[in-house]
């Protein structure tokens, strides 16, 4: 799947950026537009089927969900890596998602996100797996849930720079770092409740 996405984006951008993808975007036609958010959700629809093959339960499928996005969107910067060269450095900015807005940033922090999605699926798929129920009390759960927002906020909160083709302000590193930190403290808290 990470091949397939990482492709996709290569054929994209011999089209749309011949020249080396760079910000600020190009402008890209409405039809385009449509088609790559459809790619993109089907994108999810596909994980979601992997993550119903996973389990049964309604958390371990939340866990394999976590695991399958994280080594997913790992995997595509490999691809794009070994495509094209690209990016030069982790503090290359890119175009991250574009539901429901389009998310934007440097490289390096969905690659932070996606370690931590895969390390902390694991880890609790793993706590699990004696058949004792994993537990993830409410305050875990509340700290992740606000360093989720967190860091969604520092992905999309100049979207709208991104929609008009100017150059992205510096990445608000504070706010994504504070979600982050929130979410390792909550995987933290989670992993010392199943011992």
């Amino acid at each position: 799947m990470a091949y397939v996405e990482a492709a996709v984006v290569v054929y994209l951008r011999a089209l749309y950026y011949p020249h080396g993808f760079a910000f600020p975007l190009a402008p890209l036609p409405a039809d385009m537009v449509a088609i790559e958010i459809g790619r993109e959700a089907a994108t999810l629809v596909m994980l979601l089927g992997v993550v119903m093959l996973a389990a049964r339960q309604r958390w371990k499928r939340f866990l394999a969900f976590c695991v399958s996005f994280g080594v997913w969107d790992l995997f595509y910067y490999v691809w794009l890596w070994l495509l094209l060269g690209w990016p030069p450095s982790l503090f290359t900015w890119d175009v991250l998602f574009l539901i429901p807005v389009p998310w934007t940033g440097p490289v390096l922090a969905p690659m932070l996100v996606s370690v931590l999605l895969v390390l902390g699926g694991l880890l609790l798929w793993r706590d699990g797996a004696g058949g004792v129920p994993v537990r993830f009390p409410i305050a875990p759960r509340i700290l992740a849930l606000t360093g989720a927002v967190l860091v969604i906020a520092s992905f999309v909160i100049d979207f709208r720079l991104a929609m008009g083709h100017a150059e992205p302000p510096p990445f608000r590193w504070g706010l994504f770092g504070t979600g982050l930190g929130l979410g390792v403290v909550a995987l933290v808290l989670a992993a010392r409740g199943q011992s």
